[in-house]
């Protein structure tokens, strides 16, 4: 039996380093916010990183570096970039039994866009990812004392809520991140209140719930109400609340700055249930989460920075109210 099996996508991640895009402001943009290039000409790179992503992968580095006997339950395409994440794998010493493989469509790939001194922009392709189903995956034998589920597509929301019930039957535990497409399904608020652990940012809160993003308190209470369990809210630099049943807990991030965001909410997440599988309070499982993603926003891509179990780190202060 595994600690920990961990779902959601496999990708290989391609960092560019620019300094040639200009940030413009306008309402079409839905942060307020775009990067543009001359059209028709030669944009410079800077520096260019290849490492792997995909919040299934991600995650299980963390536990497998937190201890954790882990495995990753995902698809990828029978390519270069698949064989890497393979090959990645098993460096991290996390168990790959549960990964299927096919030829319709390449491995998930991201490219990053940095630019310096500003934010990052992601272009996505889901590929391999998006094909996975119920018919890749042999319920019977994931054994394990949690399983945790990164976002997962609109294509996919059936396989989620399967999994979800399987492990409802099982007595396995859950802790899951929805998408924001997740978020919009009629049947997810009934799935949120048979999961464990719930992970979302602030504007997910906002989807789930339907309350304007500014109204941040009452977002977070309301929240709070479609869960049965431990509720996580992040609020990038502003840190992150959490609600166990009875009381909230409140912390700020140590560094507020970052060389990369790329996995942010994964460190945070996996750091964050491997503290609470080892039986610690909330208070120190968002310590953990907070310092594995201080770590992790340290270096670029989304494993290079993640915390070893024997790692030392800062202690944020957690405020607990109600």
């Amino acid at each position: 039996m595994f600690d920990v099996i961990t779902f959601g996508s496999a990708t290989k991640d391609i960092f560019l380093q620019v300094e040639e895009g200009t940030v413009i402001e306008g309402n079409n943009f839905l942060t307020k916010k775009g990067v543009c290039f001359s059209l028709g000409s030669k944009v410079k790179i800077n520096d260019i990183y290849f490492t792997s992503g995909g919040a299934g992968t991600n995650t299980a580095a963390t536990f497998a570096k937190q201890g954790f006997s882990v495995a990753y339950c995902g698809k990828v395409g029978k390519d270069g970039a698949g064989d890497n994440i393979l090959k990645e794998l098993e460096d991290y010493h996390i168990d790959s039994r549960f990964i299927s493989s096919t030829k319709k469509r390449v491995t998930s790939h991201s490219v990053v866009l940095n630019v310096p001194k500003q934010d990052r922009t992601i272009l996505a392709y889901r590929g391999a990812s998006d094909l996975q189903t119920k018919k890749d995956i042999s319920f019977n034998d994931l054994k394990a004392r949690w399983f945790y589920l990164g976002p997962f597509s609109i294509n996919m929301k059936g396989l989620f809520y399967e999994i979800i019930k399987y492990a409802r039957c099982s007595g396995v535990k859950t802790m899951a991140n929805p998408s924001k497409v997740q978020l919009k399904d009629r049947n997810i608020k009934k799935a949120l209140l048979e999961i464990d652990v719930v992970l979302m940012n602030l504007e997910e809160a906002s989807i789930l719930t339907g309350i304007p993003y500014s109204k941040e308190k009452k977002i977070i209470r309301e929240t709070v109400k479609l869960t049965k369990g431990i509720t996580l809210i992040t609020k990038g630099r502003k840190g992150v609340v959490a609600y166990d049943g009875d009381s909230f807990y409140e912390a700020k991030p140590a560094i507020p700055t970052a060389v990369d965001r790329t996995g942010a909410g994964d460190s945070f997440g996996s750091g964050f249930l491997s503290s609470f599988m080892r039986g610690e309070d909330v208070k120190k499982g968002v310590q953990l989460g907070i310092a594995n993603s201080t770590s992790c926003l340290q270096k670029i891509g989304a494993k290079n920075g993640l915390l070893k179990k024997e790692s030392r780190y800062k202690k944020v202060r957690v405020h607990e109210f109600n």
